[in-house]
């Protein structure tokens, strides 16, 4: 059975260099503390299967590590919404090109419960919300 994925909404890519090696922003992105620098606190783990919870504006969120593979790649669930957000880390020299992908986006008209709006307006929301993240406030925590 073939799935229609035509009317999904696209994920959100941002990507950063970072002006240091590849083990300290996997320091910063992999670790509870880390993450709670520059995103959200949180009471993760680097253990695959682990459930841990990102308490956001709008509560807690429930989250599970889908994918560890140190220092390139960490992934998890975000909340019940089918959301997936990874973390991609390659090497280049003494920098370091970070990717996030926020993925598992429903149709454009999909309301989303806990913000009681569409998906398309909180993608959008969540995409420019991402860049300032990822090319500001990560970027200051690694290179400060």
């Amino acid at each position: 059975m073939e799935t229609n994925h035509k009317n999904t909404l696209e994920d959100i890519r941002q990507t950063v260099i970072l002006n240091a090696p590849i083990q300290k922003v996997w320091e910063v992105v992999s670790t509870s503390e880390g993450i709670a620098s520059w995103f959200m606190p949180n009471d993760f783990q680097a253990k695959l299967g682990h459930e841990f919870h990102l308490q956001t504006p709008f509560g807690p969120s429930p989250c599970k590590v889908l994918e560890m593979d140190p220092p390139h790649r960490l992934s998890f669930s975000w909340d019940t919404d089918g959301w997936v957000v990874t973390f991609i880390l390659k090497e280049s020299g003494d920098k370091t090109e970070f990717t996030l992908i926020h993925g598992g986006w429903k149709q454009a008209d999909v309301v989303l419960p806990k913000a009681n709006e569409k998906s398309s307006v909180i993608r959008d929301r969540m995409d420019h919300g991402w860049a300032g993240i990822v090319k500001e406030r990560l970027k200051k925590v690694v290179e400060g």
